[in-house]
């Protein structure tokens, strides 16, 4: 492992803090795509999983502040510099002296738990009692240091993790725009997918996903309301799980909808994302996940194939039908669905207003008790401050989301309780909970996402046909787990595991199963676009 020699390591920090290029651009020596690419591979410990960071620090192979100084060392070379991936928003200036603490806790033996010593990262909208700002990506919300530690930030240092620094997004959560593109804040610019520069990595937690895939933390937190951590998970070929609603704590994390916010791990594998869970969950289901982590465990089990998600792309379809047959060789009864739709008119337009009718009273309430230097108290204000500095915050496209909910009455209206009770049971009672029931399964799979196309500052987010049952347990506030289940063209895809209410443990183990079966995890190439892939290459060639 690389360590710093004489130079101090706060000085390292302050070293880093201003390697970040001013415009973000693509280095002049990614010209040559494959032929650069190499160089940003990670090796050696950092490119490990959370239990194989566990068991060197048990085993004393590393210590906590190596870690950390290659992290930081890692974050300023490839994210703040050269390929420039713009996922890490802020490094913790405690960190360093945070990791000592751990190694002199471990060399006591008075651990205070299996991820001591472990950094992770956790995504710019959820509060920590660090010296780092909570701002969504947003310029008014700059200043935002509460000084207090999310719910689930307290379970992760109570057993010891140590917090590196804040990640990148989609600026909101994504809740702003209808023509939003996926990683882009005005803080932190457009966070790009380190499998292929140009292409998109997927939002809201996008630097989170990009982050992990380069290996720039051990895991990394996230925040999910539709898609935000499946999609990047899968997107940049990672592990994402998104828990049923109300197992982590959504308090002091930058909201937008009760009904359907929550936090969840993203990780390089199924046993990291448990470890993280068990430290992150509070509610009353909570239950140890890692301990029931079984390789066995998809046999016997019923799987709904969601046909009707699976998309049009041969490629995915392809990549899905081989994932099928991991799980059938594990043992598991494969029932197609070929259909499925939700039982209510006009569902999306119904699912989309209650976000927006959730948002307007859940962002005043975060405002109004945001940190004391924030001063746009309200949705109102915070709409004028966008207008007042849009040469910066509305560059790339507008604010109508939040325009929209600003019209809206608060949730004692007749309209959004008629909204919410239709959606949600559209999605559990007649949606999940029937596909499980009449057919017998234990869960379904479909894949997670379809291949990322490329970033598109002109037209804003502009995706092939969607494939993905994520929305179903998004809405329905049920549990998604995304594995990698391979790449095509250098592009990853992901697997969703989607299960019942509270069935969080089966979720994370079939996944386990299914990870422990397969190993499709690939590691980013950091090509500059599609077109430096070597067999692309040679295809797009001139040959006359």
């Amino acid at each position: 492992m690389k360590i710093l020699g004489q130079i101090s390591l706060m000085a390292a920090i302050a070293a880093i803090s201003c390697a970040r290029p001013p415009g973000g651009e693509l280095p002049t020596d990614l010209s040559n795509g494959a032929a650069q690419s190499g160089r940003y591979q990670a090796s050696g410990i950092i490119a490990a999983s959370i239990p194989e960071i566990a068991d060197a620090l048990d085993a004393g192979t590393t210590t906590s502040e190596q870690l950390v100084v290659s992290y930081i060392e890692r974050i300023g070379q490839i994210d703040w510099s050269g390929p420039t991936l713009q996922s890490v928003l802020t490094v913790n200036p405690n960190a360093i002296n945070d990791a000592r603490a751990s190694d002199a806790r471990r060399a006591a033996g008075s651990e205070l738990g299996p991820l001591d010593g472990v950094p992770l990262l956790l995504k710019d909208n959820i509060e920590s009692a660090d010296p780092m700002p909570t701002t969504a990506g947003a310029l008014a919300l700059k200043e935002n240091t509460t000084g207090r530690d999310s719910p689930l930030v307290a379970g992760l240092r109570a057993q010891g993790a140590i917090i590196l620094g804040k990640t990148n997004l989609s600026q909101w959560a994504n809740f702003r725009s209808n023509g939003s593109m996926s990683g882009w804040s005005a803080l932190g610019g457009q966070v790009k997918n380190p499998h292929i520069l140009d292409r998109n990595p997927c939002g809201s937690s996008s630097g989170s996903g990009a982050a992990i895939a380069a290996s720039l933390a051990a895991g990394a937190v996230g925040t999910e309301t539709n898609g935000s951590i499946s999609c990047p998970s899968a997107i940049n070929g990672i592990v994402g799980f998104k828990p049923t609603v109300g197992l982590v704590s959504q308090q002091f994390i930058v909201p937008i909808s009760p009904s359907q916010d929550t936090a969840g791990p993203m990780t390089k594998t199924v046993a990291g994302a448990a470890m993280m869970l068990n430290a992150m969950a509070s509610g009353s289901a909570k239950k140890n996940y890692f301990a029931e982590l079984d390789a066995n465990s998809l046999a016997g089990k019923r799987i709904g194939v969601a046909r009707f998600d699976q998309g049009s792309n041969p490629d995915v379809i392809a990549t899905f039908n081989n994932a099928l047959k991991e799980l059938e060789g594990a043992g598991a009864t494969l029932v197609e669905i070929e259909k499925f739709e939700p039982v209510l008119d006009g569902f999306w337009d119904k699912s989309g207003k209650l976000l927006r009718y959730e948002f307007k009273p859940s962002i005043n309430d975060y405002l109004a008790n945001a940190a004391p230097a924030v001063s746009t108290r309200s949705l109102d204000a915070l709409i004028e401050f966008n207008k007042s500095h849009a040469d910066v915050e509305l560059a790339l496209f507008d604010q109508g989301i939040f325009e929209d909910s600003a019209k809206l009455e608060g949730l004692d209206s007749g309209e959004y309780i008629e909204l919410r009770d239709a959606v949600q049971k559209a999605t559990r009672q007649d949606g999940i909970d029937k596909l499980l029931a009449d057919n017998r399964l234990d869960f379904v799979v479909s894949p997670t996402a379809p291949l990322a196309p490329p970033v598109d500052a002109v037209n804003g987010d502009v995706w092939p046909e969607w494939a993905g049952s994520g929305w179903l347990a998004a809405i329905a506030g049920y549990p998604h787990l995304t594995v990698p289940m391979g790449a095509v063209e250098g592009l990853p895809a992901g697997l969703s595991f989607i299960g019942g209410k509270d069935a969080d443990a089966l979720i994370l183990s079939v996944g386990y199963a299914y990870e422990q079966r397969s190993k499709k995890r690939v590691a980013p190439a950091y090509l500059p676009t599609a077109a430096a892939a070597p067999l692309i290459a040679a295809a797009m060639a001139r040959k006359l």
